[in-house]
């Protein structure tokens, strides 16, 4: 059964310290690990709270689940996740 839309979001803000460091390290290249972890962290919060929107609409499994992400201004970013919600039997 099919109950329809549900999601969950999350908006991050940058932190200044990670902004500087995050700057020398696009000098050099590679990973920015502070950013890598924060984008996880925010997914996982995204992840969480669609699943609790699906139970509220009655259901127990989400199919099609997919992220966007926005900006929201200069140093904040929206991660929304978002699927169909169903009743698995």
């Amino acid at each position: 059964k099919t109950i329809g839309l549900v999601r969950g979001s999350t908006i991050r803000a940058r932190h200044l310290g990670r902004d500087i460091m995050a700057g020398l390290r696009s000098l050099v290249g590679g990973e920015i690990v502070d950013y890598t972890k924060m984008m996880a962290e925010a997914r996982e919060q995204a992840i969480q709270r669609m699943v609790e929107d699906a139970e509220k609409q009655g259901a127990n499994a989400v199919v099609g689940m997919k992220f966007t992400t926005s900006m929201i201004m200069s140093n904040a970013s929206e991660i929304l996740a978002y699927g169909t919600g169903v009743v698995m039997e």
